[in-house]
């Protein structure tokens, strides 16, 4: 893989959950160091998209390309391989809330450790140096051993941040990361995101519902309609009418699409 192929590449990709479509003929590429906002309305396949991506889905026709390699001829290891340089925030955070925050920072070493050294790091928390940085770049050092469910919703979305941090991948996914944050704290969560990827060269792919945000802080938008690409342009680029065609509601009958 050169450093001009594209890190991600989806070719005449759909997923089907049993009659379900939610996503048909996506063909898509993404370059590294991208800052990418995937926006559409609920429902659309923006989740389904990312999982796509880090291989916890696999699609139901076509081909998903990462690093250079065919996700559907992996072996599991392989495929574990591939999933380490992939960092995923995940809308639901997957955090256990009644760890200490050092514990769940330390899940980000989890694909490279062994089952041994995991367990010892629960009694005996390792790495301490490498969860105190991370915690202080995004902000909230002092919170290294308090217990993760006394935390605000906004600092476990650090916490969240943090973790991947710890995992130091290639790309970071992040599926909604914001939806449960004021605008204040919506803002502080994308630019911790951004100036991380500005700083590290690191791959950005994030599902916005605010289209506002994905402006400010993407340079390409990807709408997503319906499970279709509606439109893939740089943010620049994004036109008041693509917005409301994005959003708009029909009273046509349409295929159903299933909220993934």
């Amino acid at each position: 893989m050169s450093g001009t192929d594209p890190i991600f590449e989806l070719k005449h990709v759909a997923k089907r959950f049993g009659k379900s479509r939610v996503l048909a003929n996506i063909n898509l590429q993404i370059l590294a160091g991208e800052r990418v906002a995937l926006v559409g309305p609920s429902g659309a396949g923006k989740s389904t998209l990312l999982g796509l991506l880090n291989g916890t889905q696999l699609p139901s026709q076509g081909e998903v390309w990462v690093f250079g390699r065919n996700l559907a001829r992996l072996s599991p290891s392989q495929l574990r391989q591939v999933q380490r340089r992939i960092g995923t925030i995940y809308q639901q955070l997957h955090l256990v809330d009644n760890l200490r925050v050092i514990h769940n920072l330390n899940a980000g070493h989890l694909g490279r450790w062994s089952l041994f050294k995991a367990v010892v790091s629960l009694f005996f928390p390792l790495e301490v140096e490498t969860a105190a940085q991370a915690l202080f770049k995004v902000g909230i050092p002092e919170k290294l051993y308090e217990r993760t469910d006394q935390l605000s919703g906004g600092q476990k979305q650090r916490v969240a941040l943090a973790r991947v941090l710890v995992q130091n991948p290639i790309v970071i996914l992040a599926d909604e990361p914001i939806s449960s944050l004021d605008l204040g704290r919506s803002r502080e969560i994308m630019d911790l995101l951004r100036d991380m990827s500005e700083q590290t060269g690191q791959t950005l792919i994030i599902s916005l519902h605010a289209i506002e945000l994905a402006l400010s802080h993407c340079q390409r938008i990807i709408g997503l309609r319906q499970g279709r690409i509606l439109f893939d342009v740089p943010a620049p680029e994004v036109l008041p009418e693509m917005v409301e065609a994005l959003y708009r509601i029909e009273n046509a009958r349409t295929e159903p699409i299933q909220k993934i």
